[in-house]
């Protein structure tokens, strides 16, 4: 007998072990013969990282999947691992040195990347524990690690290949440069933080003194009537101190008011450079004055102006964002000696750059060259993990030819061989793709793949695979063995993640799972990471496999807190799966995220949700307990195509519809579909009607209608715990385990028994039963909208009923005496007057009220919450169709709104109802 309560905390473990000592998940288990592999490669989570929200659901999406694929007898492998990640790891371990006051380049390289193992095997696999409380199930057996001996032997691999085909080189470029953690980043770990500061306006004089007519009145056509003469022209800008750096001013080719002096120079203030006026559409006329200091050293988009303009850019900051002036070639280059020059460079160099900012400001306005300062909120770039402002810095780093690698992967998606859901990714991946910038490959970190590159007595690089191999190919280069200094940079994190579907499958040796599993069939992640792993991952496996590595890429949406707002740590809104897991079971959290998971739009986590769920789990384990207390056991060779009774027949069918729904709806990754398909089914369909109905068989003396009912039930329940185990493996795996202790031995565990993927075929008792649910609930839903008490008894009129429905009626009259709490039923030509009705595809069924309700006073009612409810959509409409409130109200309050519309309109259209019966 089952125990009173499902208890997760308890069965969860032990179910877990049962399936770990069953080798349940391991790659092929359960396969059928003949059938095809299914293969997913989980994105690997953070050595450092613990579960949270968004793993919890891209987990259980995919353990979804991959238990049905399991279930239809597919050679599956989940394939498990974790990912090194560089900075954050690295960080970890010296936030650990530093607690001790030791520095890692106290220890050295060596010693501290052996900090960084040992930390990684006490306690780097956190997560990996976390998930299988989740209940995924990858083959753990076959996890990998980035860094593993074999990974980074596919890492060599590729980078030494790209390297000789010319797709991976050495550049000066502008980087992301983290001042903090000396390193460059990559665009993903910098995060945009609104800052209040200053826009300030420098006038920057013209050579010798020229000048120019600026105007400064316009007529309503915008024609200039007044000039003032000027000899300088006015930059505005939000960062100062780079100034130092600047190498022209640009200005727009259809600005009337600068025409007059592009090609001139002005004489850069405090230094002394003469620098080009340049038009370029780069400066917009309509922001600032229009006119723009370019400082390519400094600034992404002054970088590319530079390069068309032919400017050479000029460092001033160093690695540690200090001003560096002094023995700083490229700053004095071309420029006259002076006193002035002197004093900036004596009073600058070694500043820090904020502090700098003060002194270039002071010393603009020493000068009478400060024309104003504006209060300005901008957009400040700051790293993810050092906190402070990140700086564009030009600097020596690898980098891959990704435009070129990117247009047989663009193809992939154009041609129809890799496809995005929902489909509107794609235009991402395209805009990305389409406009793809050199990938910087290289970190100033100790922690990661070395980068396989040496350099020899006169700076010459040798690529390749080992130190020996460089020597080699150093010593037929000089024509003697020489000594070569390893490069001390390690690759982007993302680099090895690229190689992720095929480098954890053996490549680059020719391995049978390589040879079997590869391409995958989806990919399920986060849209904020199409492009630095999705894209790149495609654009590795095209040029190295020959082929895309996934047919599919699911993009799920964000989880968010119950009002809409993004969870984060500062709103104190982040929702822990951990914490849901320990109250209210890991089923509970996973059918809410899959309920929740409809395509393309957020989810929005309430812990009552979760709740709710876990109420769900519990009906179900008292519907099983209920049938087995009544006698409900599996019957061996028990055929449900053979059963007579109309009540089986219809459940029978039913169980069927509702698999093939679910089948449907997840090979189409309409989670949020299966989810509610199945849910309906057991809540409603199940306990609801069909136990409901099945007491009085139960209870009742025909000997061949309760056999059959029992074992139809016992039946439907092992249907539903197979169609539910996906989504809810631990409560469904212990059912089957529990309910298999009576009658015919379980051949196997749940987890790898058939899939039924079940039939949308309809029969005359699914028609007939699916009537008298009709006819009860819309009498029960008249009752309540017209506030009939529950203990009043109301009589029921059948009008225009066909012989038909006549014989459902005739049949199934004591269930509705009983549970749609009416007096009497009867037919009729017309229904009676003062009657509520409803109109059924089958005909009218009349309710009459005469004497039970005040008709007219029900009416007035209705009407008046008619009116009002019309008034709060109007007032919500018009809110949201603000410009100005849609712009500025937080998202969550936006989406709260629109939530109470919906809410308000769902019950207008049941008044309205209520009153079209009362018409």
């Amino acid at each position: 007998m089952l125990e009173k309560t499902f208890e997760a905390a308890d069965v969860e473990p032990r179910i877990a072990k049962a399936w770990e000592d069953a080798r349940a998940f391991a790659a092929g288990a359960g396969k059928q013969p003949g059938k095809d592999t299914f293969t997913i490669v989980i994105p690997p989570p953070n050595v450092t990282g613990s579960l949270h929200m968004g793993h919890a659901l891209n987990n259980t999406l995919q353990d979804i999947l991959v238990r049905l694929q399991r279930m239809r007898g597919l050679d599956v492998l989940w394939q498990p691992g974790l990912d090194h990640a560089g900075i954050a790891t690295q960080m970890v371990v010296e936030r650990q040195l530093a607690e001790r006051q030791v520095h890692r380049r106290q220890i050295g390289r060596e010693e501290f990347v052996k900090r960084v193992w040992e930390w990684k095997a006490e306690s780097g696999g956190t997560i990996v524990g976390q998930l299988k409380r989740l209940g995924a199930s990858c083959d753990w057996s076959r996890e990998r690690f980035t860094m593993d001996a074999g990974l980074s032997k596919a890492v060599l691999k590729v980078f030494v290949q790209l390297y000789r085909e010319g797709l991976i080189y050495k550049d000066k470029r502008l980087v992301n440069w983290d001042p903090k953690l000396l390193t460059a980043i990559s665009d993903l770990e910098v995060v945009q933080t609104e800052v209040k500061g200053n826009l300030w306006h420098f006038r920057y004089p013209l050579e010798g003194g020229a000048t120019y007519q600026y105007p400064i009145a316009f007529d309503e056509a915008g024609k200039p009537t007044e000039f003032e003469t000027r000899d300088y022209i006015v930059i505005a800008t939000t960062r100062p101190e780079t100034m130092l750096g600047d190498t022209a001013v640009a200005v727009h080719p259809t600005d009337e008011r600068y025409k007059a002096i592009v090609g001139k120079k002005v004489k850069l203030p405090l230094v002394g450079r003469l620098i080009p006026i340049v038009a370029d559409e780069y400066s917009d006329p309509t922001k600032g004055t229009g006119a723009v200091k370019i400082t390519p050293a400094h600034d992404f988009n002054d970088f590319e102006v530079g390069r068309r303009h032919g400017l050479k850019p000029i460092s001033v900051l160093d690695v540690e964002a200090a001003v560096t002036l002094k023995g700083n070639a490229d700053f004095i280059e071309g420029v006259a000696p002076s006193a002035e020059l002197d004093q900036t460079i004596e009073s600058l160099h070694g500043g820090d750059r904020f502090e700098a900012r003060k002194q270039v400001v002071a010393a603009f306005e020493a000068a009478g060259l400060l024309d104003k300062i504006e209060p300005h909120v901008h957009q400040v770039p700051h790293g993810d993990r050092g906190g402070v402002p990140i700086e564009p810095f030009l600097t020596d780093q690898w980098y891959v030819n990704a435009k070129v690698l990117a247009e047989p992967a663009l193809a992939s998606v154009k041609e129809g061989r890799t496809s995005f859901v929902p489909k509107n990714w794609e235009k991402t991946y395209y805009d990305w793709m389409e406009n793809i910038q050199p990938w910087c490959i290289s970190r100033q970190l100790w922690w990661g793949h070395q980068i396989p590159a040496w350099y020899g007595p006169d700076g010459k690089v040798f690529v390749a695979e080992s130190e020996a191999a460089a020597a080699e190919e150093a010593k037929a280069h000089y024509g003697k063995a020489v000594e070569l200094k390893r490069d001390e940079d390690v690759l982007d994190t993302w680099f090895s993640s690229a190689l992720w579907p095929f480098s954890t499958l053996g490549w680059p040796d020719e391995t049978p799972e390589l040879k079997r599993y590869y391409p995958t069939n989806v990919l399920i992640t986060g849209f904020d990471i199409i492009f630095f792993w999705v894209a790149r991952m495609m654009m590795m496996g095209k040029h190295f496999m020959g082929t895309e590595p996934f047919k599919d890429v699911y993009i799920h949406a964000l989880v968010r807190d119950e009002k809409g707002a993004k969870m984060s740590k500062s709103k104190g809104n982040v929702i822990d799966p951990l914490n849901l897991i320990d109250e209210f079971g890991a089923d509970a959290l996973r059918f809410t995220l899959a309920a929740m998971a409809a395509q393309g739009r957020d989810i929005k986590l309430a812990t009552s949700r979760v709740g709710g769920y876990r109420n769900f789990a519990t009906k179900l384990w008292n519907a099983v307990r209920f049938s087995e207390m009544n006698g409900c056991v599996r019957v061996a060779g028990f055929d449900p195509d053979k059963v007579t009774e109309t009540l089986n027949r219809w459940i029978v069918t039913e169980v069927r519809k509702t698999q093939a729904e679910v089948s449907e709806a997840l090979d189409a990754y309409r989670f949020n579909d299966a989810a509610g398909a199945i849910y309906r089914f057991v809540w409603n369909s199940f306990c609801d009607w069909y136990l409901e109905f099945t007491k009085p068989v139960l209870t009742g003396d025909d000997g061949s209608a309760k056999d059959e009912t029992r074992a139809t039930c016992a039946w439907v329940i092992d249907e539903i715990l197979k169609m539910l185990h996906p989504f809810m493996p631990f409560i469904t795996e212990e059912l089957w385990a529990k309910t298999g202790e009576a009658g015919p031995a379980r051949d196997n565990l749940l987890v790898l028994t058939a899939w039924p993927e079940g039939s949308r075929e309809t029969t005359d008792a699914a028609d007939e039963i699916n009537w008298l649910i009709d006819v009860i609930t819309e009498i029960r839903s008249v009752r309540a909208e017209m506030n009939v008490a529950p203990a009043t008894l109301l009589p029921l009129v059948l009008v225009g009923a066909s012989d038909k429905v006549k014989g459902w009626l005739s049949t199934h009259t004591p269930a509705i005496l009983r549970l749609a709490r009416v007096s009497e039923v009867s037919t009729a030509d017309a229904a009676p007057g003062q009657s509520a009705q409803i109109v059924t595809a089958d005909g009218v069924i009349a309710l009459p009220l005469s004497g039970v309700v005040d008709l007219d006073g029900e009416r007035a009612r209705l009407g008046k919450e008619e009116t009002k409810l019309i008034g709060e959509i109007e007032r919500i409409d018009k809110k949201l169709g603000n410009a100005a409130f849609v712009a500025k109200a937080p998202e969550e309050v936006v989406e709260e709104e629109k939530a109470k519309r919906d809410g308000y309109a769902e019950r207008l259209a049941k008044v309205r109802e209520a009153l079209a019966r009362l018409a």
